[in-house]
């Protein structure tokens, strides 16, 4: 019998043994790893080190975008001494609410807080001097736009916290940001330091460069011809854009109203939607006879091909000032009684922008004909700019269209589109025929200058064939020299444009006296470098493109040729 109870005795004790002897063994070996991290947890701070975001370029190195050495202020909770004290002086000193901060002082939710960001070294230096127990600060960045104003809507802006909120900022955040690194302290029970202790760094990888198409030579001249405007028509909104046509590359952009990057009004949100907005990408509006070169493209392309629906360069359209077109008149902008729209070929139909002729075309390429055309020019669709947010515009469906509204798309009305829409799309009508992507930039680089990636000029396709953009520049040019574009005439250099007088419709209706003028223009025209795009919308006393918008391209031109010392041609 006693014999059996040690027995058991021993089997307890063993029992127990092996039981404490399994808790160690789950404790230091299959949960040590987790349990450490708890500790590491509970017995550290950390310092955060933030990454310094990328920069932005101009084509030619020139920075648009960088960082400013700030400071971010923070409170360990359980280390203040006096929080009434503490509160009351970084109030002081950092303008912030100090009845919040006294709140989340005492509050036992976190025992760290983060007082405030991007704080410059003059007020880290008196929070300094006051010898607040608690209270620390630590690197910080702040963006910084040395140009203000200039390309906002483009480059767009940051979040305090750093984040892309608009424009190039936003579309390129994950590469601008870069990933922020750490300092692990020795830290006791309250969150103070353990002397003596070595700390821990993570080192940050600071965010990729950028290098834009944006040449600020060019932009800063756009800005001037568009303060110019402003000054003189008093406009609800205008805008400038520059393209490359032999590439898409987009030279500058730039547009009224809008506000400056340094102080970008977070607190009124319906103003920040409205300035920081870039209309030639985000908004369409209704091209009026701009669009007229698009339909003068799908017409000597297909007489070139032997279609015999479309029009010679010989055929005399009727001089008739209407149109009847499914019962409903339409009608030139132009009384006809100046005698200049009888015996119109298609140049002259362009020099005077006469309505009827493209009605005609129109309708006699028809539906399938023009509506491959506008396909293939980009219209109805994203042209794919490297840009958050950018509109289609607006396209009758080809199932839905009628004859009405396909006589009205041949002059510019019933279609709404994008600026950069329509500029891409004439720069491939005078390029030699060629539809290239539009983009901002084209290269990817880190700090020590390494690219990382490099991005290349994107052809779309071939829409029309160099014998019909030859043609086609040539009757362009004649605008210019000799028809509605005069007031864009550059002596000694060839350019070619076409301008644009739209009506603004309001609840279905035109309103009455309210217009958008625009004119697109190019240069040298037998090989365009520069293609420029103005627009003003309802400008006070001006009435047509000719006299509004195309002396501005002219002003843009001119500037171009001063600041890159392009010589007259020979």
């Amino acid at each position: 019998m006693l014999r059996k109870r040690l027995f058991a005795l021993i089997c307890a004790i063993t029992f127990i043994f092996l039981s404490v002897l399994g808790r160690v063994f789950y404790v230091q070996i299959i949960s040590g790893r987790e349990l450490q991290e708890k500790a590491v947890d509970q017995w550290t701070r950390e310092l955060p080190v933030k990454a310094r975001r990328g920069v932005i370029t101009d084509r030619n190195g020139l920075i648009l975008a960088e960082n400013k050495q700030s400071y971010a202020v923070f409170i360990r909770t359980r280390v203040v001494g006096d929080a009434e004290r503490t509160a009351e002086k970084l109030s002081e000193i950092l303008d912030v609410d100090k009845n919040a901060l006294l709140k989340r002082i005492n509050s036992d939710s976190s025992s760290e807080i983060t007082v405030k960001r991007q704080v410059p070294r003059e007020k880290t230096d008196a929070i300094s001097k006051e010898n607040l127990p608690g209270v620390y600060y630590c690197n910080d960045s702040e963006r910084y736009y040395p140009y203000g104003e200039s390309l906002a809507q483009i480059i767009g802006y940051s979040s305090l916290d750093g984040n892309g909120q608009s424009g190039l900022e936003k579309k390129y955040d994950e590469y601008l940001k870069g990933y922020d690194g750490e300092i692990l302290y020795e830290a006791d029970l309250v969150g103070r330091d353990v002397k003596g202790s070595a700390a821990r760094y993570i080192s940050a990888t600071d965010g990729l460069n950028l290098k834009l198409t944006v040449d600020y030579e060019i932009q800063r001249i756009c800005d001037s011809v568009i303060s110019h405007a402003v000054t003189e028509y008093s406009p609800k909104a205008a805008s400038i854009i520059v393209l490359s046509p032999a590439n898409g590359q987009i030279i500058a952009v730039s547009q009224y109203p809008s506000f400056d990057l340094n102080d970008v009004p977070r607190e009124n949100l319906s103003l920040l939607n409205n300035v920081s907005r870039c209309n030639s990408i985000v908004d369409s509006y209704e091209p009026g006879s701009t669009f007229k070169i698009i339909t003068s493209a799908a017409n000597i392309e297909e007489n070139l091909r032997g279609n015999p629906k479309a029009f010679s360069a010989d055929y005399v359209f009727n001089s008739s000032r209407f149109r009847f077109v499914d019962g409903r008149k339409i009608k030139c902008w132009s009384t006809h009684e100046n005698g200049k729209h009888s015996n119109e070929r298609l140049a002259e139909a362009l020099n005077n922008s006469c309505n009827p002729c493209f009605v005609d075309i129109a309708l006699s390429l028809g539906k399938d004909t023009m509506y491959s055309y506008l396909e293939a020019f980009g219209f109805g669709k994203v042209t794919g700019v490297d840009y958050p947010g950018e509109a289609i515009g607006m396209l009758v469906p080809e199932g839905a269209v009628t004859n009405g509204d396909l006589a009205r798309i041949g002059f510019g009305q019933t279609i709404a589109v994008t600026p950069l829409q329509l500029a891409a799309a004439v720069s491939a009508s005078v390029n030699g025929g060629v539809y290239y992507e539009p983009y901002f930039v084209s290269e990817i680089y880190d700090k020590n200058g390494k690219i990382c990636e490099i991005i290349n000029p994107k052809e779309v396709g071939r829409v029309i064939s160099e014998k019909a953009s030859e043609t086609l520049r040539g009757y362009l040019e004649d605008v210019v020299t000799k028809g509605s574009g005069k007031q864009a005439y550059i002596d000694g250099y060839s350019v070619g444009g076409k301008t644009g007088t739209a009506q603004k419709y309001e609840n279905g209706r035109i309103a009455q006296g309210k217009y958008v003028m625009s004119f697109i223009g190019f240069f040298p025209s037998d090989n365009p470098q520069y293609l420029a795009l103005a627009i003003v919308d309802e400008p006070v006393g001006g009435r047509y493109g000719s006299t509004v918008a195309a002396p501005l391209v002219k002003e843009v031109f001119q500037g171009i040729i001063e600041c890159k010392k392009i010589e007259k041609r020979k």
